[in-house]
């Protein structure tokens, strides 16, 4: 099974693909991590999200391996340091982000996270990106709110893809502003870290929802992400069995009861919150 998201120019996306933070840095685990990516591309997670600070360039690299022989099947994306968004440094970053993947373009380009740069400038900026034909379009990532009320009064701000951010049911803010105000737009939030961090998985009521699916509980966390509209998971899975069982989470539709149960133990927010960052 294969769920699609759109962004707002008609490109159509899978709404579960393939995140590679921490991924590149051990040369013993190459191998299986690059066997990873692989299948993960073969069961139709062909959204690959990567960046110039992941091990320093050796994400990129990694990835640049996989996909040498299939880059027409990958929508790739990669992102750029804030402080490296200037006018005179972005294309020499982005040049060697193209350089590190071995391709010519990228699928989407995003700011990591807010700049000291103006967001005049990063927007200008990534024009010249498209323009010169070393991107197709571009986005953000780990804006909050205000910034990206900002950013859409910017000329040329509304071509924005996509705001990249940290969301699974133990970081649910984004339900309150974010992730409506992206739905309006229709501009995809791509949710990094969707199985959560800590002891989240851990948790007696996704450990019940997970048995009465005869799923397990990452895959249960998964499904919930996923559930959203306009929603693009890019978990991370370093082994074969792992991104198997990522991908079996498109097949889990949960009920009205499964939702109560999650509501109840990982609460939507009432209020407006700080956005969560990792």
């Amino acid at each position: 099974m294969t769920r699609m998201t759109s962004f707002s120019d008609g490109t159509i996306v899978p709404a579960l693909g393939q995140g590679t933070w921490m991924i590149g840095d051990d040369p013993r685990t190459r191998d299986a991590e690059q066997a990873a990516l692989s299948r993960g591309i073969d069961l139709g997670l062909t959204l690959i999200d990567t960046a110039e600070i992941y091990g320093d360039g050796r994400s990129e690299r990694l990835v640049g391996e996989v996909i040498k022989d299939r880059r027409d099947e990958v929508f790739l994306v990669s992102k750029i340091r804030p402080d490296n968004a200037g006018e005179m440094t972005m294309m020499l970053h982005c040049e060697k982000s193209l350089e590190r993947l071995g391709v010519d373009r990228l699928d989407l380009f995003l700011l990591h996270w807010e700049s000291r740069h103006p967001l005049e400038e990063i927007v200008a900026g990534f024009e010249e990106l498209i323009d010169e034909g070393m991107i197709a379009r571009w986005g953000v990532s780990n804006l909050d709110i205000r910034t990206m009320n900002r950013l859409d009064e910017v000329d040329g701000g509304e071509r924005c893809a996509t705001n990249q951010l940290l969301y699974n049911l133990g970081s649910r803010g984004i339900e309150f502003d974010l992730l409506p105000w992206q739905q309006e737009r229709l501009m995809p939030v791509m949710a990094y870290s969707p199985l959560g961090r800590g002891d989240l998985l851990t948790h007696p009521a996704l450990q019940a929802v997970a048995d009465r699916h005869d799923a397990t509980p990452a895959q249960i966390a998964l499904a919930a992400v996923l559930r959203q509209e306009g929603i693009i998971a890019i978990p991370k899975a370093s082994t074969v069995a792992h991104v198997e069982a990522n991908a079996a989470a498109l097949e889990i539709e949960l009920d009205h009861e499964d939702l109560e149960a999650l509501d109840r133990a990982f609460p939507p927010p009432s209020t407006a919150q700080p956005l969560d960052i990792i």
